[in-house]
């Protein structure tokens, strides 16, 4: 749609209001406020740096682990010590007043859920859970973990030896199937999705926005650069999210 940014801001707080199943779709553009880097941003993004195919692959974590986690500590740092921002805010205030249903994010720092947000799925997992990489069994002790990882080392399983692993979706791998799973259905459900912080870039999780507009869900799309799905959205703000949600949540509140 045309208009100002206040006219647009104003069109989607009345869509969410409407709405009958409002569900959110995130990318690592909602966490680039609270200092965690993106993956993909030209000049700055993780994959400007490293290819990711050497650092952050299963066949970099299992041939060539002090590799994969001498990529992955900073990254671990910078989501451990990140806050969550007012666009996670935003969102957990959505969903506080029961309009939000469910948040499906590309993101695996966990800060939707710092955020208060509850039904949170994540499509590439989490920073926040490990597991052996050999017998599989989850790993409780995830500050020790972390101080090893951070320390330089690499993290061995007490029951059986074998190095322990993040619980995230590495290259070469396929996304989990019960979040994906939940994601569909939560797509299936919506008759409005807020796309925020997300170019749309990352195959296969891209595929959902676009598969909410095939079964006639409204989109409003909340990102600083142009997506795939813009063309086909109610509202498109390209602007910072950690401004333009609560602007959002804001102009709800003053209508209802």
């Amino acid at each position: 749609m045309t208009g100002s940014r206040t006219e647009k801001i104003e069109t989607a707080a009345r869509l969410i209001t409407h709405a009958r199943y409002l569900a959110a779709f995130t990318g690592a553009g909602i966490s680039t406020p609270s200092g965690i880097p993106d993956f993909r941003s030209a000049g700055k993004g993780l994959w400007e740096r490293d290819d990711p195919m050497q650092v952050a692959s299963a066949t970099a974590f299992y041939y060539h682990p002090q590799r994969f986690y001498n990529w992955l500590r900073p990254l671990l740092s910078d989501s451990y010590q990140a806050l969550p921002n007012p666009a996670h805010l935003a969102l957990a205030g959505l969903e506080k007043k029961g309009i939000l249903k469910a948040i499906i994010t590309q993101n695996i720092d966990g800060l939707h859920q710092r955020a208060g947000s509850t039904n949170v799925i994540e499509l590439h997992g989490s920073l926040q859970r490990f597991y052996c990489s050999a017998c599989k069994v989850p790993s409780l002790d995830i500050d020790n973990i972390a101080a090893t990882i951070l320390s330089a080392e690499i993290p061995t399983c007490s029951n059986c030896g074998g190095i322990i692993r993040p619980d995230i979706t590495l290259f070469e791998e396929a996304l989990p199937a019960t979040a994906w799973q939940q994601a569909e259905s939560e797509i299936k459900a919506a008759d409005l999705l807020l796309v925020a912080g997300s170019s749309l870039e990352v195959y296969p999780a891209s595929s959902l926005p676009h598969e909410a507009h095939r079964h006639g869900c409204s989109i409003i799309v909340l990102n600083y650069t142009s997506t795939s799905i813009d063309k086909h959205a109610k509202v498109v703000l390209h602007m910072d999210v950690a401004t333009g949600l609560p602007e959002i949540l804001d102009c709800i509140n003053s209508i209802s």
